[in-house]
């Protein structure tokens, strides 16, 4: 969206829609979000008082069909506020026919929500911050624990089916569209030697030997917010992706990014590891919060959903990277392909420690459920 246009006519039209009224002071935009179009409004309420909110233009080039996406929002919400009356929530105002979305005149999807004061982090290496993400992160699990997340439509089908997205890789391999493939054989290799382990999480999906969650899918620590005073969390946001899954790949895609010791495009793969006092932080957290809800399989496979997600993610990049780079933005050609091999050498070295990882996912839980937390 063109930042020198004036939006104020546009965003007094989304916010009558929405029924705060028209009377907007100002806006401004909000940049650190990569999919959405977003803004920070200053308002003055029915009563008189100023107010912030946050519009948000649903960017439906990635999300298809917003109106899912914000019926999947509603009944998550709407959950949480209903069995947590005390705490703070993401809230999205509804139109007059009750819808929680508004489609303009352009085809635009538009949403509203309030506005949480708070503080937020792209990377953290402090551990008190980390074990309250994963508090924030388990405590949206467990306030949905007792919520059907087969009411949830799969806004992203196959997301996290592992099987599935290692076939795609090799059907694209089989066509080769732009000849990269035999560059790569190191990379199919260790696709080829973890296919097995990797699915196995998917593979106890489908024998109904782990339970359907609701699933946020985005578990970076970004979508936390933080109390800008006590530094505690306040609220999950960016729900986006919120869909029926496991909680191992919740707890597996937070881990995948909070305790990697590099950045997922590191070229040195000698720098690549998992950070165990990291991984140990964001546990004791998620499953101080989780050990009560979740069942003693769940609690069993954390550790394994770390490392398939590491390698389901390296599957997608080295797929990309054959197909010509056509999903995820590149800086270079070889961009794909080192995001690959790195997210592949994450993979090797957690897998080296799943023993570990799950023992100490083991410990925390016993400890949790000793003590009376859930």
């Amino acid at each position: 969206m063109d930042k020198t246009v004036d939006l104020m006519p546009v965003l007094r039209n989304v916010a009558e829609k929405f029924r705060i009224g028209s009377d907007i002071i100002s806006y401004e935009v909000v940049l650190n979000g990569n999919i959405n179009y977003t803004y920070k409004v200053l308002y003055r309420a029915k009563n008189g008082c100023e107010k912030y909110c946050i519009i948000q233009r649903i960017n439906d080039y990635v999300f298809t069909r917003p109106d899912e996406i914000m019926d999947n929002i509603d009944h998550v919400t709407g959950h949480i506020a209903e069995h947590t009356p005390g705490d703070i929530h993401l809230h999205f105002h509804h139109t007059e026919d009750g819808k929680n979305w508004f489609r303009d005149e352009q085809g635009h999807y538009w949403r509203l929500s309030n506005y949480i004061d708070s503080v937020t982090y792209s990377l953290c290496d402090n551990l008190d911050t980390l074990r309250h993400a994963g508090a924030a992160f388990g405590k949206f699990q467990t306030d949905l624990s007792d919520f059907d997340a087969s009411k949830l439509v799969e806004t992203i089908p196959n997301f996290h089916n592992t099987p599935k997205r290692i076939a795609d890789l090799e059907k694209t391999v089989a066509a080769d569209p732009v000849g990269r493939a035999a560059s790569v054989a190191d990379e199919l290799a260790f696709v080829a030697a973890h296919k097995a382990s990797a699915s196995a999480l998917y593979g106890m999906l489908e024998a109904g030997e782990l339970p359907l969650r609701v699933t946020h899918n985005d578990t970076k620590i970004n979508n936390v917010l933080f109390d800008r005073e006590t530094l505690t969390p306040l609220a999950v946001v960016d729900l986006d992706t919120v869909m029926p899954g496991l909680a191992a790949y919740d707890f597996g895609d937070a881990i995948r990014a909070a305790a990697s010791t590099t950045d997922e495009d590191e070229v040195d793969l000698s720098k690549v590891t998992i950070d165990m006092r990291k991984y140990t932080a964001f546990a004791e957290g998620f499953i101080g919060q989780t050990a009560g809800s979740l069942t003693q399989a769940e609690i069993g496979t954390l550790a394994l959903g770390a490392y398939t997600i590491a390698v389901e993610l390296g599957v997608r990049f080295l797929t990309d990277y054959i197909d010509g780079d056509k999903y995820f933005h590149v800086n270079n050609p070889e961009h794909n392909l080192i995001r690959a091999r790195c997210q592949f050498k994450l993979a090797s070295e957690m897998f080296k420690r799943l023993d570990e990882m799950s023992a100490i996912a083991a410990s925390i839980a016993a400890k949790a459920k000793g003590s009376g937390q859930k």
